[in-house]
C-alpha cells in the first residue's frame, strides 16, 4: 500500500530529474541522466501498482504522473532535436529565425534578374551601367524606326531617374524594370515596379 512517504519520494525524484535534465541541456553535464530517469520510471510504476488510501493521495499521484509525463515528453523532444542538430521549442524557433536572419545578412539571396529584354534600375545614380545600357538600346531602336538618335545621355538619365523615383515612392518598389516598346513606328519606354 502506497502512502504519503512514497508520494514525497516520487515528487522529490521528479524534481531532481528535472534539475539533472536542465543541467544536461544547459551544457553543465555531458551525459543525459538516463540512470536517474530509469529509477524515476520504476518508482512511478511501483506506486501505480499499489493501492492508494484516499482520494487526496490518488489525486496527488495523478498530478505527479501527469507532470512527469509532460516533462518526459519535453525532454525526449529536446534530446531528439539536439541529436539532429536543430533548436526546438519557442526559444528554439526564435533562435532558428535569428540564425536565418544572420545568414541572410551575411549571404543575401541573389536578386532575381529582370525578364529578358528588360533593364533593372534600383537607384539611377548607382546603376549607371544599367541606365547607359538602356540608353544605347533606346538610341539603336530609334535609329531602326527612323526616329533618329537626337537625345543626349544626360537628358535620358534625368528622365529615367525621375520615373524610377516616382515609381519607387508611389508603389513601394525595390527597383524598376524598364523595357523598350515599339508601336506605330515610335519607340517608348515602359516601366514596371519590382517588389
Amino acid at each position: 500500500m502506497a502512502g504519503p512517504d512514497d508520494l514525497d519520494t516520487l515528487e522529490h525524484s521528479i524534481k531532481k530529474l528535472q534539475i539533472e535534465w536542465e543541467k544536461f541541456f544547459g551544457g553543465v553535464e555531458r551525459k543525459p541522466p538516463v540512470d536517474l530517469a530509469a529509477r524515476v520510471e520504476r518508482l512511478v510504476r511501483q506506486v501505480a501498482g499499489e493501492e492508494l488510501k484516499n482520494s487526496g493521495e490518488r489525486f496527488r499521484y495523478q498530478t505527479l504522473t501527469a507532470r512527469y509525463n509532460t516533462f518526459n515528453e519535453l525532454w525526449n523532444k529536446r534530446l531528439r532535436a539536439r541529436e539532429e542538430g536543430r533548436p526546438v521549442g519557442i526559444h528554439g524557433a526564435r533562435a532558428e529565425h535569428i540564425a536565418m536572419e544572420r545568414q541572410l545578412a551575411v549571404h543575401p539571396p541573389p536578386a532575381p534578374s529582370p525578364p529578358r529584354g528588360e533593364v533593372r534600375v534600383a537607384d539611377p545614380s548607382r546603376d549607371e551601367a544599367a541606365v547607359r545600357s538602356l540608353f544605347e538600346r533606346f538610341q539603336a531602336a530609334r535609329k531602326e524606326t527612323g526616329e533618329g538618335g537626337g537625345m543626349k545621355y544626360e537628358s535620358f538619365q534625368k528622365i529615367i531617374a525621375q520615373q524610377a523615383a516616382r515609381i519607387l515612392n508611389e508603389k513601394g518598389a525595390s527597383a524598376v524594370d524598364f523595357r523598350l516598346e515599339t508601336k506605330d513606328g515610335k519607340v517608348s519606354l515602359k516601366a514596371k515596379p519590382v517588389k
